[in-house]
């Protein structure tokens, strides 16, 4: 892969050559690699077919789980979740210890190992948010909660530049990677202004469903907002918003 400098940018194909724009700008490589069919026949790339399955499957269970959350992602996700979100997904599908190479799933694998996956990383929950809270989760009552200790805004939230007020916001999925379904809930405060008032303690908690037998994602988040002549506007577009999955239960 090459990077094209100038003035004029290309896209499109010269003889062996394809131009074509991404998210890092306008690149360049060359076409070529092996026959599809010898890939798919071919006892020498057994280990290619095998990883091309295991890719795959990862890559349908991040997009499961994206979906669940999607609510609250679409406020608080970077240009690169998708392919960042696999790769941990690729990581928990080959802790999977019941099936061989090629077969493992991420519904066998460590799923804790996700725990902690930010999906703003120009905005991470770990470098946004430094109040004390716990996680209270049953899953035969059907109830799960985030719960904040009282704070003071502006001494335990790294606020982006131009932010006044913020919310908090919490997430529920339940998630399914055999089937690809999902369940999802939320919740969140009011606005809260980022100044040095004492907020009381506070208690997040979406719904979720009691006995699920479905893996259960809870992710805490950030919406950061400006007030300007006694309007709400979100600050700029969301792109500082954190979200972290912040506890993961498995039956």
């Amino acid at each position: 892969m090459a990077r094209q400098k100038g003035i004029i940018k290309l896209e499109g194909t010269i003889g062996d050559v394809s131009f074509y724009k991404s998210s890092d700008g306008y690149l360049a490589r060359e076409k070529g690699g092996v026959d599809k069919e010898r890939i798919k026949n071919d006892p020498a790339f057994q280990r290619t077919r095998e990883n091309g399955s295991e890719f795959g499957r990862a890559g349908k269970a991040g997009r499961t789980l994206r979906t669940s959350l999607r609510v609250l992602m679409q406020k608080a996700s970077d240009k690169k979740v998708t392919s960042r979100l696999t790769r941990e997904m690729m990581k928990v599908l080959q802790t999977d210890p019941n099936n061989v190479r090629g077969e493992r799933k991420v519904s066998e694998g460590n799923i804790s190992l996700l725990n902690g996956f930010e999906f703003n990383i120009n905005g991470k929950l770990s470098a946004t948010l430094y109040a004390q809270y716990d996680v209270d989760f049953d899953r035969a009552a059907g109830s799960v909660s985030i719960d904040l200790v009282d704070f003071v805004p502006s001494n335990v939230i790294a606020a982006p530049s131009g932010a006044t007020h913020m919310k908090l916001v919490a997430g529920v999925g339940e998630v399914n990677f055999e089937t690809e379904s999902f369940k999802f809930a939320q919740d969140a405060t009011g606005e809260l202004a980022i100044d040095q008032n004492l907020i009381p303690a506070i208690s997040l908690e979406p719904a979720v469903t009691a006995n699920t037998p479905d893996d259960v994602f809870l992710v805490l988040g950030i919406e950061f907002m400006q007030q300007v002549n006694g309007e709400m506007y979100p600050l700029k577009n969301g792109s500082y918003n954190p979200l972290a999955i912040v506890f993961i239960d498995r039956v």
